[in-house]
């Protein structure tokens, strides 16, 4: 399959018929948010601050997309959502390093978003040590048990170490979603809240302050 290399919104992409998109902020101004992100947030508290920003320890140097809003509202969900990506069926994937945060260490995918009330999201924190998928349906955020388990299962437990940069992965078909940290299987859930096409994008949470990079997309 023949491979165009393109430049997406200022990062590099590696684009094909059925590929991945990969989007490493690399081209980007430091100093603010990238083009073609639409910056949002969910539920109340100060605006987010999404910025380019440089870190010699990214997986794919110099810069990053982070979070640096420190505001430690509980119910407060940043988000960071790629405009040039809508699909049904697919993945979403990212590297992310938790920073900081009293409240959270958060970062999350999001995937069949609507709008910033109405969305799917895929989170693993460092504070609790945990990785829960969740539906956020007219602004209230569930958690949705992984197959298998009783009902009100929270997630699974695993080890999100903080300072460190991890890999957050859900792939989505139809009703079934399946997510892996690090490369290594978690769970699935099975859900039919939001069955249609929806953009994707990054999510963080309270006082978290998380760095993103090679954020990786794609159709199937």
């Amino acid at each position: 399959m023949k491979r165009i290399w393109a430049v997406l919104c200022g990062a590099a992409a590696v684009l094909s018929a059925a590929g991945p998109q990969l989007i490493g902020f690399d081209g980007d101004p430091a100093g603010k948010s990238p083009p073609g992100w639409t910056i949002s947030m969910t539920h109340e508290g100060c605006a987010p601050e999404w910025s380019v920003v440089a870190d010699p320890t990214a997986p794919s140097p110099p810069n990053v997309l982070a979070q640096l809003s420190s505001d430690a509202t509980g119910a407060r969900f940043p988000l960071a959502i790629f405009d040039g990506f809508d699909a049904t069926n697919g993945s979403v994937r990212v590297k992310f390093k938790a920073v900081s945060g009293k409240v959270d260490q958060a970062a999350g995918v999001v995937w069949r978003y609507r709008d910033r009330d109405n969305y799917y999201i895929a989170r693993a924190n460092a504070l609790e040590n945990n990785v829960v998928l969740y539906k956020v349906e007219k602004g209230t955020r569930t958690a949705l048990a992984p197959q298998g388990t009783p009902p009100k299962t929270y997630g699974v437990k695993h080890p999100v170490p903080s300072g460190t940069w991890c890999e957050l992965a859900v792939q989505f078909s139809g009703n079934l979603f399946t997510v892996s940290f690090n490369g290594e299987k978690l769970f699935d859930v099975m859900d039919s809240t939001f069955t249609g096409s929806g953009k994707a994008g990054l999510w963080t949470k309270a006082d978290s302050v998380t760095y993103f990079d090679d954020f990786s997309l794609e159709k199937r």
